[in-house]
C-alpha cells in the first residue's frame, strides 16, 4: 500500500475524476489508515511504498505490477501523468529481492490482471479496452507461465478490470456482466458458473473493487448491496469507508497490491 500523502485530483484520466471537486486530503489519509488497520486486524502483513510528490495516484498501488509465485510483471502506464510510478514500484520489488520483469507492453498491473490459483489449474484473468493493451496479456503469460484469459471491457466507467470483477477466493469470482463485451460475458459464465453477479448499484458504489482473503471480503462501505450478496454466499463482509479516494476513480482493491510470494 502507498499512503495518500500527495493525493489530489488535478487531472482527469477516467470518468470518475472531476478536477472541480475538492479533495479532503486529511480525510483521505484517515480513511486510508482505516483500510490499513482493517487488513492488519485480519492478520495480514502490510508493506508500504513511499509516496512521491507530483504523483497523486500512487495511492492506487495495485496498478504497479502483477505478482505471481514471487515473479513480478511490472507496469507500463497508459497515461504520462502516471508513467513515473512504474520506476517506484520496480525499486520496491527489487529491494525485496523479487524477480522483476520489465514490460514491453502497456499494462496497469492488477488494475487489469488478477490471478486465481485454483481456477482451472491456475488462471490469470486480464482486461483490455481502455488501459491495458491485449499484447500485454500474451507478454504476461510468457513471463508468469500461467494461461491468460482476455476479457474486453466496454464501459469507460469500468476502465480497469478491478472495477468490474474480483476474486472471492482462489477459484471463484464476483463480477458485473454489463461492464464486459457479450463474448467476454459468455466466457466468464462458462469458466465461473457459480460466480456472484453484481448489479449496477453494486458496480457504481465500487462494490467490486474489493479484496478478499477467501473468508473476509474487505469492500467499500457504500456497497451495502454487495456486502449482502457476499454474506449470503458464506463470506464475511468487512466494510471500510473510502469516499475520498473514490474521487480518483478507485477504492479498496486499487489501494492494495497483493504480494503473492
Amino acid at each position: 500500500m502507498c499512503p495518500p500523502e500527495y493525493f489530489t485530483v488535478e487531472y482527469a484520466i477516467n470518468p470518475w475524476m472531476d478536477t472541480a471537486t475538492p479533495v479532503d486530503r486529511e480525510l483521505a489519509v484517515k480513511q486510508w489508515h482505516g483500510l490499513r488497520e482493517a487488513l492488519l486486524g485480519l492478520g495480514h502483513t502490510v508493506h508500504e511504498l513511499a509516496p512521491e510528490a507530483g504523483l497523486p495516484d500512487m495511492v492506487y498501488a495495485a496498478n504497479g505490477a502483477l505478482v505471481v509465485d514471487g515473479t513480478v510483471y511490472g507496469a507500463r502506464f497508459r497515461h504520462p501523468q502516471r508513467t513515473p510510478e512504474a520506476a517506484a514500484h520496480r525499486s520496491f520489488h527489487e529491494a525485496r529481492g523479487a524477480r522483476f520483469v520489465a514490460p514491453a507492453e502497456i499494462n496497469e498491473g492488477e488494475g487489469d490482471f488478477t490471478y486465481l490459483p485454483e481456477a482451472h489449474g491456475g488462471l490469470i484473468l486480464a482486461g483490455y479496452g481502455f488501459r491495458t493493451e491485449p499484447a500485454a496479456h500474451a507478454e504476461a503469460q510468457e513471463v508468469l507461465g500461467r494461461p491468460v484469459v482476455s476479457l474486453r471491457l466496454v464501459d469507460p466507467r469500468f476502465y480497469h478490470l478491478d472495477t468490474a470483477l474480483a476474486p472471492l477466493d482462489d477459484g471463484n469470482i464476483v463480477y458485473f456482466p454489463e461492464a464486459f463485451s457479450v463474448a467476454a460475458q459468455r466466457v466468464l459464465a462458462q469458466l465461473f458458473p457459480d460466480a456472484i453477479r453484481a448489479d449496477e448499484v453494486d458496480a457504481f458504489a465500487f462494490g467490486l473493487n474489493l479484496v478478499s482473503d477467501g473468508r473476509h471480503v474487505v469492500l467499500n462501505s457504500e456497497a451495502s448491496g454487495m456486502a449482502a450478496k457476499v454474506a449470503a454466499a458464506g463470506y464475511l463482509p468487512v466494510p471500510v469507508e473510502l469516499s475520498e479516494l473514490k474521487k480518483g476513480g478507485g477504492s479498496i482493491k486499487c489501494c492494495v497490491a497483493e504480494l503473492r510470494d
